[in-house]
């Protein structure tokens, strides 16, 4: 399989990873004997490290994909490239091969 199959699956269980960790610790936060207040505080701090991971996490897939796109439109121009040159020389090979019949 391709590479990118394989980051795909890492990033999925990564993400779902993330989002367990977060839960689980928001229930331990919440059966912990602590004050509402505290645990409020503590569910928050836990919250925007997520959300903080989370957007890490977008930009850098944001990044990884632009970086394929851009390495695809680059093989796609090379192969345009040569397949414009390969048509060229099959009809220069044309052109010669119907004057050298015209000679005989």
């Amino acid at each position: 399989m391709s590479e990118n199959d394989n980051g795909a699956g890492v990033g999925a269980v990564l993400l779902s990873f993330l989002a367990g960790a977060a839960a689980g610790a928001g229930v331990a936060l919440l059966v912990a004997p602590k004050t509402g207040e505290e645990i409020r505080g503590r569910i928050k701090g836990l919250a925007d490290d997520a959300i903080d991971k989370i957007k890490e996490y977008t930009s850098e897939a944001q990044e990884k994909i632009k970086t394929t796109i851009e390495d695809g439109k680059e093989m796609i121009s090379e192969k345009k490239s040569i397949l414009t040159s390969a048509i060229e020389a099959g009809k220069e090979a044309i052109e010669r091969e119907k004057e050298r019949l015209k000679g005989v």
